[in-house]
């Protein structure tokens, strides 16, 4: 997966997250311990009961072995969320398995922060395990949900 499949090309956005491809490029640092992030901040995504669409922040980080993700196709993989049904649980936690799968990172982490549906936020984090010794870790620059009150 060393070649690039959309960036450089025009590439429409995937019809699913299962159709989506994750392109990665040779981390330029490699034994280097560093944090890379991306930002999505308008995940959205279709309840897989009513129908009606999910808003949400996406933060991801990851620490590289051997490969980063091309953002491009990472960019089309989270538009591909749009017409997809699923729980937030869902969508977050299989955001990050998928760039997992794609790039066998040192270690990841994802906070999935969602809009109020039914009157309950619903925040899902998830990640590969202990953060690696040395490695700076921000925080995810996402308030946690309050009311007006």
């Amino acid at each position: 997966m060393s070649e690039f499949t959309q960036l450089g090309h025009a590439a429409a956005i995937p019809a699913s997250p299962d159709q989506a491809q994750l392109d990665r490029a040779p981390n330029p640092h490699v034994g280097t311990l560093y944090l890379a992030r991306f930002t999505a901040p308008e995940f959205t995504s279709i309840c897989p009961v009513t129908g009606q669409p999910d808003f949400g922040v996406l933060v991801l980080d990851y620490a590289p072995k051997d490969w980063i993700v091309e953002s491009k196709s990472l960019k089309l993989f989270l538009q591909s969320f749009r017409n997809h049904g699923a729980f937030h649980e869902d969508c977050t936690v299989g955001v990050a398995k998928r760039v997992v799968e794609a790039i066998d990172p040192l270690w990841l982490r994802i906070g999935g922060y969602w809009n109020p549906r039914g009157g309950m936020p619903i925040d899902v984090f998830w990640q590969t395990g202990a953060a690696p010794d040395g490695l700076w870790l921000p925080d995810q620059g996402v308030a946690t949900y309050r009311s007006r009150g």
